[in-house]
């Protein structure tokens, strides 16, 4: 049946929320810790039959326009292979996030964010004592960046979780604190503001406006209390940096690169050896590998800058897909930002706007991740559900009430 149909034959879609499987919460939670779990998302493909037509047509453009720019680039054969896994990859999270219909089924991330934040910590004091912590937080599989939009993720789910005892919440939200404080990344604390400030305008719910001011409130304080007393503490200080830190010669690199490709770029997962100023050979797949200089087996060395981003989502995109890729991903981020903003939900707005502002200065929606790029697409699918099922449920005919 059509999702689009009127006929009462079925209920609506996100009329009633799933009761997921008593293994689905235990999954999600170990997720962080074990990313290839997320691929169970892949079972949920059927789910995207739901959708209205008008939405699969936009998946369908966006996933065709990856294929066709593969083939106007200078390897079509390898970059078919990478768009194709990359798209069904993508594809498979936003169905994940059709089938989980909610947002508050994301909440056992929670727990296992926990376990990277304490193992991050653990690890720095293990390989580098008190110095590591003083220079920046480190982590043996999650770069430092991404430590610190884990402390964002964590931060929101915290805040707009419903219910539950204060002690753990305060717990959870300083071991956060702490974890994006010490991470010392700008891109996640921009993100954080950002996506706070559109949940508190554009979110129901009175209680969000005192909750999404506490993590702010504090990491402003932090930061002012560290420049005031001129404290050396090297991570926090680096907020206050207005450098672009060699963004910009980033930026140039990619630019160029898509110029040598423009209608398809340069294909997916091989922009790497044009970033010149990034790419300095080595094994450049795996943060230990990196801070090692540990060199890539020879089998795999072609491939060993495949993970360097060009530090703006759309000019990775641009650079690996040219202009026909780069439509597509502009059709499908536009309309999830539409559905996150019209379902009112406060973790979903905050998630796909907060990723946004951050896409500007990282890629955070890239895929494959240890699993904070898949979570984008994730809520993007609960968004597009959530938008959807309210307009089925308007176009449905009101039964008549019984009289009493």
């Amino acid at each position: 049946m059509h999702a689009h149909s009127s006929t009462p034959s079925g209920p609506a879609p996100s009329s009633t929320a799933i009761s997921p499987p008593r293994w689905l919460p235990w999954l999600i939670a170990a997720v962080p810790v074990v990313p290839f779990f997320y691929l169970v998302a892949f079972a949920a493909l059927g789910s995207l039959r739901r959708l209205p037509l008008f939405a699969r047509w936009i998946l369908f453009y966006f996933a065709a326009s990856q294929i066709v720019a593969a083939l106007f680039t200078p390897n079509p054969l390898l970059s078919l292979s990478f768009a194709g896994i990359r798209t069904l990859e993508i594809l498979a999270m936003i169905a994940a996030g059709v089938y989980l219909q909610d947002s508050r089924h994301l909440r056992p991330l929670l727990w296992g964010e926990v376990v990277i934040f304490l193992t991050a910590w653990g690890y720095s004091l293990y390989t580098q004592g008190m110095a590591g912590i003083m220079a920046r937080l480190s982590h043996p599989y999650y770069y430092t960046v991404s430590l610190g939009l884990l402390a964002v993720i964590a931060l929101w789910l915290i805040m707009f979780w419903r219910g539950g005892a204060i002690w753990w919440r305060v717990a959870a939200g300083l071991l956060a604190i702490a974890t994006l404080l010490a991470a010392g990344s700008r891109g996640p604390t921009l993100a954080l503001v950002v996506g706070s400030v559109a949940a508190l305008l554009l979110a129901r719910g009175r209680g969000i406006r005192r909750w999404v001011l506490i993590p702010l409130g504090v990491v402003a304080a932090a930061i002012f209390a560290v420049n005031t007393l001129k404290l050396k503490i090297t991570p926090i200080l680096r907020l206050l940096d207005d450098q672009t830190s060699g963004r910009n010669f980033v930026w140039d690199d990619a630019y160029a690169a898509w110029q040598t490709s423009p209608i398809g770029g340069v294909g997916a997962y091989q922009g790497g050896p044009y970033l010149t100023y990034l790419f300095k050979g080595g094994c450049q797949l795996n943060p230990i590998l990196t801070a090692n200089q540990i060199q890539c087996p020879e089998w795999l060395s072609s491939f060993s800058g495949m993970w360097l981003i060009a530090h703006n989502a759309w000019l990775q995109w641009l650079m690996e897909t040219g202009v026909i890729g780069l439509s597509g991903l502009l059709l499908v981020y536009g309309y999830g930002l539409w559905a996150a903003a019209k379902s009112r939900d406060p973790l979903l707005i905050a998630a796909l706007f907060g990723y946004t502002a951050m896409n500007f200065v990282d890629v955070v929606i890239a895929v494959p991740s240890p699993h904070f790029a898949e979570l984008w697409w994730v809520t993007l699918g609960i968004s597009v559900w959530r938008l959807e099922g309210a307009t089925i449920r308007r176009k449905s005919p009101v039964e008549p009430r019984k009289a009493s």
